[in-house]
């Protein structure tokens, strides 16, 4: 490929990452494959099969915010974490930890807080929620561990705010997963960390 289309490629990628980034801002939108979709739509790109990365994304979207945001974002993002942070120490026996947007630092107002557990013993996770008679809805989340597509067990809190707090059950041996990073998840004493910086 010459190196004129190349750079039209990723000025293209470039664009839309910043787009999305603004439908995602502007509009609370949380999914990125829709944000991405719409704003390729928005800018007539809809055959492209060069969409951004999301992480080109969440740095558009870290750039939106500090521009456009920097006074209502910090407040948001702290009652978020916060919000994390309560939900954790209650899960505290069963080692949560915090991943996602709100970890990232870009999440919005209607950002959902996601939190992971390892254990290969679900049924103990569902038995600890239902003795602490927290209120929750149970599903299944499809996550890819080891290269190959899983089906793990979730479950929904709604906190008092409106905010929702997905869990999802993680088998152990993923806790040692190649393609995790630690930049990815917070245990509650790096979540806490967070929150005196």
């Amino acid at each position: 490929m010459n190196r004129d289309r190349l750079s039209k490629r990723d000025l293209m990628r470039e664009q839309l990452a910043h787009n999305a980034a603004r439908l995602m801002a502007e509009d609370g939108i949380t999914d990125y494959a829709f944000a991405k979709r719409k704003a390729a739509k928005q800018m007539g790109a809809t055959d492209t099969y060069h969409l951004p990365s999301n992480q080109q994304i969440d740095e558009a979207l870290r750039s939106f915010r500090s521009l456009y945001q920097s006074a209502s974002h910090p407040t948001i993002l702290r009652q978020l974490r916060e919000q994390a942070l309560a939900v954790m120490r209650l899960l505290e026996p069963l080692h949560p930890y915090l991943t996602g947007s709100v970890l990232s630092g870009t999440a919005g107002e209607q950002s959902d807080v996601n939190l992971m557990l390892f254990s290969d013993d679900a049924k103990a996770v569902l038995l600890f929620l239902l003795k602490h008679n927290l209120e929750f809805e149970d599903g299944e989340w499809k996550v890819r561990i080891g290269g190959h597509e899983e089906t793990v067990p979730s479950y929904t809190l709604t906190g008092e705010s409106g905010t929702l707090t997905h869990i999802i059950v993680l088998p152990e041996n993923a806790r040692n997963s190649g393609s995790r990073k630690p930049e990815t998840h917070a245990d509650i004493a790096a979540v806490e960390a967070l929150l005196e910086g």
